[in-house]
């Protein structure tokens, strides 16, 4: 394998708290040898994709996600002290439960303490594509004019500069699981147009399309990071029912449900072959995106079953084959290879 086939674009699936699984994949992926070049991600894996674009290392990824405080993350606001119904209160008023400050602060810090905090600081002048331009890409959802911002190529949407914005608030912006964090509300200095912006995995959770140069080969490989359940043939409602309470009532259980519901319900069967093909699929555990208050000992399973999967994932990976098999010519959709499979079945 050629030198710059050691480069690896890296996409990281959200997931809360499940995402302490992708930082067991990327100790892997670095250990064999594998330099990112451009990272992307949504939710908690934007988390993840900023802190790697911002230099940190796999060992400090590691002790980083293990560390996270996951329960100083549920920042409460004045209403909250409303005593039975706070949260709903909340919820009604500034549209979730938790204000998200303590969780952009945190970044904030870490971007900080290696000298990266805008996005301007991870662009590359000589990119021959400006979609291409920044080594690192946040998926957010603005929810007032219904469509997916690939941040920072999206800034100008919102009015900001994209080389100026700041990393910290695009990873606040996708990580605002609804019900759960407040939404970021956005004022467009440009139209006066307020945004309400919520956790990208709303709109696509696994944009592993990110990188894919159009009209030519791919110099090097781009990994997807996926958070799988143990058996994704378990019925959702099953599969969410260890979430973290929130609490204050059956309105805000229900709307919460029906978030978790709409992030957790992404068809994996139908994943088109090129994308199954250069996916690590990370198992989650039973872990739940809110389980914020997850023990040393479950952190660390997690944290081993993606340097696993990376492993497995590893042990049969070939780049040229994937290249003569998806990048030469028309590949079979997933749902095609499926319908000839069936097909050839004798009745």
């Amino acid at each position: 394998m050629g030198e710059t086939e050691r480069f690896a674009d890296l996409v990281f699936e959200g997931g809360g708290v499940k995402g302490i699984g992708l930082a067991g994949a990327y100790a892997t992926l670095r250990e064999r040898g594998f330099t990112p070049k451009g990272v992307a991600g949504t939710s908690a894996g934007a988390i993840a994709a900023a802190l790697v674009a911002a230099g940190y290392d796999a060992t400090e990824l590691d002790a980083i996600l293990r560390e996270v405080p996951f329960e100083r993350f549920k920042d409460k606001g004045p209403e909250d002290r409303v005593p039975l119904v706070g949260p709903a209160l909340s919820l009604l008023l500034e549209l979730g439960v938790y204000e998200g400050r303590f969780l952009r602060d945190w970044i904030a810090g870490l971007l900080a303490a290696r000298g990266v905090t805008r996005f301007g600081q991870l662009a590359d002048p000589a990119a021959d594509n400006p979609q291409h331009r920044y080594r690192l890409r946040v998926i957010a959802s603005d929810v007032t004019h219904r469509r997916m911002l690939v941040l920072p190529t999206d800034a100008e949407h919102l009015g900001v500069d994209p080389d100026e914005m700041e990393i910290a608030d695009a990873v606040r912006m996708s990580m605002s699981i609804p019900v759960f964090f407040e939404p970021v509300v956005h004022r467009n200095p440009r139209t006066g147009e307020d945004h309400v912006i919520v956790d990208g995995g709303m709109l696509s959770n696994f944009p592993v399309w990110l990188f894919d140069r159009q009209g030519g080969e791919p110099r090097w490989p781009t990994f997807g990071l996926l958070l799988v359940e143990p058996d994704p043939k378990v019925p959702i409602g099953h599969r969410l029912a260890g979430e973290a309470e929130l609490g204050g009532g059956s309105v805000v259980d229900y709307v919460k449900s029906l978030a978790l519901t709409m992030m957790a319900a992404h068809d994996r069967l139908y994943l088109e072959q090129s994308t199954f093909a250069r996916t690590i699929p990370i198992p989650t555990l039973g872990v739940g995106t809110t389980e914020f208050g997850i023990s040393t000992e479950r952190a660390r399973a997690l944290y081993e079953s993606g340097r696993r999967a990376a492993s497995e994932f590893l042990a049969s990976w070939d780049f040229e084959a994937y290249v003569e098999t998806f990048r030469r010519a028309p590949a079979p959709s997933r749902r095609e290879e499926l319908r000839r499979r069936y097909a050839d079945r004798p009745a």
